[in-house]
């Protein structure tokens, strides 16, 4: 047996490695990278719901289908046999006794796949929001803070799936078609879940000292003009989905009047006196023009505030946010005069979705500034 030397190091050939320095802020920050992603295939699924979910709509598709299964709901008629119960259930329905007694099944397949289509993207978006989520968590990769704020978006997407069902419900029980103060609730709950995801991603990309930093840049005034200008963007998404709930785009397509009156003289034929504001065609559609016009001036008040700031970010996305008002409101005056044909329709309902992602996006510039640097 050799004898060691005194000044041997203990240990030598078993040492530990060296820390890498600044490897907890990589791993942290890849895995706040990781969850945007995810966040953006969630915003992406969510948009082609709103979408298929307008086509369904418009195409008169959502009682196809009479009953909500989640699990053999996903899948669809297979064999003739299966074509003609599913053909024969929505034949009891006051929809097809009252307007479409005239389908055949070569009429009736197209609407029933509208409506599947739109409901198993719902089912997919679940399994999409709930698979990376357990596998974040198990990896210990959501930010301190955070786990709540997605188990929301879920949460919010159950619930729209039963508020889906009960919006359905009224077509098939009292109605010969949904309800559309259903359909508003049904819509402003998808505006809702992609207001928090485009939010989200946004708040990703900073981490939380960065966003405190940030707050304390903020302009006086400007973000409580962003708050009134994204609430009353979705008070007028609601409105556009009660005038599509009674076919409001097919009536009233004269502009700036309405059938030749600045209010139309129909506003308030039906009783109950509070029915008009869900169901009459005249009022809401009325109530429609005259909010976009309070936004655009909103908007356009905004756009000045902004380009006074002196802050360039602050003016850039305040001058956007006027001109996606602009755009939306010209396209909604080019559906309405051409008697909402399908491809304007969903355009217009598309633009919704993107005046909502700028306005937010104007409103987390004002809660957050950009830093400006001052050159020399």
């Amino acid at each position: 047996m050799s004898k060691r030397s005194i000044f041997e190091e203990v240990g030598e050939t078993s040492k530990a490695p060296a820390p890498t320095p600044g490897k907890a802020e990589a791993d942290r920050t890849g895995a706040r990278a990781a969850i945007r992603t995810w966040l953006w295939v969630l915003l992406a699924l969510v948009a082609a719901m709103v979408i298929v979910g307008g086509l369904t709509r418009l195409t008169d598709s959502g009682l196809s289908i009479t009953e909500w299964n989640l699990i053999i709901g996903s899948v669809p008629p297979l064999s003739e046999a299966d074509w003609t119960a599913a053909f024969n259930a929505y034949k009891t329905t006051d929809e097809y006794k009252l307007q479409n007694y005239w389908m055949e099944m070569s009429d009736f397949k197209p609407i029933f796949w509208w409506e599947w289509g739109h409901r198993f993207l719902g089912r997919f978006l679940g399994v999409v929001w709930l698979l990376p989520l357990i596998y974040f968590a198990v990896r210990g990769m959501i930010p301190r803070g955070w786990t709540g704020r997605l188990i929301l978006i879920g949460c919010l997407g159950g619930l729209q799936g039963a508020i889906g069902w009960w919006m359905v419900y009224s077509g098939l029980s009292v109605r010969v078609d949904v309800a559309p103060y259903r359909l508003a609730t049904h819509l402003g709950v998808a505006f809702l879940i992609f207001s928090f995801i485009w939010w989200y991603i946004m708040k990703l990309r900073k981490e939380e000292w960065e966003l405190l930093q940030a707050r304390r840049r903020r302009i006086s005034g400007m973000f409580a003009w962003s708050v009134a200008l994204t609430t009353l963007l979705f008070v007028q998404i609601l409105m556009g989905a009660l005038v599509a709930g009674v076919d409001g785009g097919l009536g009233f397509t004269d502009w700036p009047m309405m059938d030749g009156e600045f209010f139309p003289s129909a506003a308030f034929e039906m009783t109950p006196l509070w029915s008009n504001l869900f169901e009459n065609m005249a009022l809401t559609q009325f109530i429609h023009r005259m909010t976009a016009y309070l936004l655009l001036v909103a908007a356009i008040i905004f756009a000045i505030k902004g380009r006074r700031s002196g802050h360039k970010a602050v003016a850039f996305w305040s001058t956007m946010l006027l001109v996606g008002v602009a755009a939306q409101a010209v396209l909604g005056i080019a559906t309405l005069i051409h008697a909402a044909p399908l491809t304007l329709s969903s355009k217009h309902q598309f633009g919704a979705l993107l005046l909502l992602m700028l306005a937010l996006r104007a409103k987390f510039e004002m809660a957050y500034p950009s830093e400006q640097k001052i050159s020399a």
